[in-house]
């Protein structure tokens, strides 16, 4: 193992509140990159020493992990670990909500939460590569990071984000929100959709719920409330949709589009076009520190753990 990434699901799973992971105790560690080290028996295609990228869910937190090599994607020469290692999750889900789900085309708008955080820059900068016009919720102190990737900032603390929204669309609102808030902020997010006509209305993805957690204190009530909400809005006679995302749920309907992505992404950081932001790099001992950096979002970009450190 070189790298692990760190994120807010990992958090969930400490809390108990992510689905199917094994009982305790298990390590985190959704995604991953290393050099092979050992083949099993009967694997060919890969050989020692090339580096491989995998989506594991649970394990990465460790020096070495057995992977399925039918979950391996090579990772070209050369690259930064660290930086390879963003695209795993947090790219790959950006790259699907705006181009699987949301079917987003050049000119279309969009509406991302927590825009300074790992998904959040990664849509950022794909959805500039795809000519997007992108309003990004972030704090103030963000709001630099955000305009410099595309986004036009709005500060989540002190701007109603549904009234701003609004105004600089001229009322008609945006065609899809990114949102792992979770909660009301769901609900808020609705309105900011535009409404269906003769084509069909805005698109609200939900694709977490941080809102789960309060100050230190999960809620699993809070949780069960968003996803019933999210489920209700579909009943609404105003043309617009919402839905739920899950990169593992999509990757086993649609093994063919991780892998797809994956290599796609890989191959835009090998070219230069994409630069994920890593804020932090630190050794596999300091897991409970990046915890507590993404747990109170004291984090821009991506927290990668150096796995031989």
């Amino acid at each position: 193992m070189l790298a692990t990434g760190v994120a807010f699901a990992d958090v969930l799973m400490r809390y108990g509140m992510y689905p199917n992971v094994p009982p305790l105790p298990f390590s985190p560690g959704y995604d991953v990159v290393g050099v092979i080290d050992k083949l099993g028996d009967g694997v060919d295609g890969f050989v020692r020493g090339e580096t491989v990228a995998a989506l594991t869910m649970v394990g990465g937190y460790s020096q070495h992990v057995c992977v399925p090599a039918s979950e391996l994607t090579r990772v070209p020469s050369g690259l930064d670990p660290a930086e390879a290692v963003s695209l795993i999750l947090n790219y790959v889900t950006a790259q699907q909500l705006i181009h699987r789900i949301a079917q987003l085309q050049t000119g279309q708008t969009l509406l991302i939460h927590g825009a300074a955080g790992g998904v959040g820059t990664a849509a950022l900068e794909l959805g500039k590569l795809g000519g997007l016009k992108m309003f990004g919720t972030a704090s103030r102190t963000k709001h630099g990071l955000v305009t410099t990737l595309g986004g036009i900032p709005i500060d989540y603390k002190s701007d109603d984000f549904v009234a701003r929204v609004l105004q600089m669309t001229g009322g008609v609102g945006v065609d899809a929100v990114f949102d792992a808030v979770g909660g009301k902020n769901w609900w808020r997010s609705y309105k900011t959709l535009r409404t269906g006509g003769k084509n069909p209305g805005g698109k609200l993805i939900g694709y977490g719920i941080s809102s789960a957690i309060n100050q230190g204190k999960p809620s699993k009530l809070r949780g069960g409330a968003s996803f019933a909400l999210l489920g209700l809005l579909n009943f609404l006679p105003d043309g617009k949709s919402a839905r739920w995302y899950s990169i593992t749920t999509e990757k086993k309907r649609n093994p063919e589009w991780f892998r797809e992505d994956l290599s796609y992404l890989l191959n835009l950081l090998r070219c230069g076009k994409i630069r994920p932001l890593v804020s932090e790099r630190l050794p596999l001992r300091e897991a409970p520190h990046a915890h507590d950096l993404l747990e109170h979002a004291r984090v821009t970009g991506k927290i990668v753990l150096l796995c031989q450190e």
